[in-house]
């Protein structure tokens, strides 16, 4: 259907990847993302051991023969163990964010050489670091998106661009991008595939609990904040209690001892999956304004390719050279 680098490189027949979702890219999201055509992902460092990833890989493998990933964000606890346990289970794609790839894609190469290695990164330079170590390809993101940002404030249309003149391996875009006129867009900025998160909460199969889902319905594209600005990891939220206790405490100069009993992955995790949201927080990027149902992922990629076949016409009479 689309045939680009990243199509290409990952055996996928869309260019659209879910985004990895702590504590919710289970194996049920997953699948139905590959059986579309996309990529789906498995999170592994929110997974309670390297055996409970095994089993939701076999998990995935009995809903799909399509290809899928494994995401290892750092930050959460050790990963060589949940590395070992995707390669002895045969995972061939993995993606890495939230810090330095660097000693983990080496501890990847030095056991299962060819293994197809992404990299999250959110400027010019951390993608051509990511190149230089490696990478297959760079998943871009931009300050429109949800979960942890990188410290420039630069948006998805002004990041996009830069690193694709600045890398030769394929970018996929990411941040703020929830329908087909965002993949449009995406593959004119010179991406070669779009990476989704918030748009992959609100649909059917994810975990999450229904009134996560539907405070995305409900929320506008300006419902979201910055927390975690104080300690260096910048990361966007849905506007929440908690989210409101986290700024509040960081106006107020709170030093990450005080910080964590409000920012913890178990205070994340009751929201997202309990709905506690008025208690917690939970991630959302500003594509959230674009978010108006819970359709099944089967029904979203019908959608986003209506919607990316209608803005290509539209463009083709626009356009003085089409």
């Amino acid at each position: 259907m689309f045939k680009t680098r990243i199509t290409e490189l990952l055996g996928i027949e869309v260019p659209i990847i879910q985004g990895g979702l702590a504590y919710l890219a289970r194996a049920e999201l997953c699948a139905a993302v590959s059986r579309a055509g996309g990529l789906g992902q498995i999170t592994a460092a929110t997974l309670p051991s390297p055996e409970a990833l095994k089993a939701e890989i076999e998990r995935v493998r009995q809903l799909t023969d399509r290809p899928f990933a494994v995401n290892f964000a750092m930050g959460h606890r050790p990963l060589e163990p949940y590395i070992d346990a995707a390669l002895e289970a045969g995972v061939r794609i993995v993606t890495i964010t939230g810090g330095n790839p660097e000693p983990y894609m080496r501890y990847i190469d030095q056991r299962v050489p060819g293994v197809k290695k992404l990299v999250l990164v959110a400027s010019v330079r951390t993608a051509q670091k990511a190149e230089a170590l490696g990478a297959d390809a760079v998943i871009a993101v931009g300050f429109d998106g949800g979960g942890h940002l990188g410290r420039e404030d630069i948006g998805t249309m002004a990041l996009i661009p830069r690193v694709v003149d600045a890398v030769k391996i394929p970018v996929v875009a990411s941040g703020g991008i929830a329908d087909g006129r965002g993949l449009v867009a995406a593959l004119a900025l010179g991406a070669e595939g779009i990476e989704m998160g918030t748009r992959f909460v609100a649909v059917a199969e994810c975990p999450a609990h229904p009134a996560y889902k539907e405070a995305l319905v409900r929320a506008e594209a300006a419902d979201t904040v910055i927390v975690e600005r104080s300690i260096g990891r910048p990361a966007r939220v849905l506007q929440s209690g908690g989210a409101r206790r986290i700024l509040e405490a960081e106006s107020r100069g709170a030093t990450l001892e005080e910080l964590l009993p409000l920012i913890s992955g178990q205070v994340n995790a009751r929201a997202a999956l309990e709905g506690e949201l008025e208690d917690g927080f939970v991630y959302a990027g500003q594509g959230v304004g674009l978010i108006r149902d819970v359709p099944t992922v089967a029904e979203l990629f019908d959608r986003i390719l209506a919607e990316a076949r209608a803005a290509a016409a539209r463009l083709r009479p626009l356009l003085p050279f089409s």
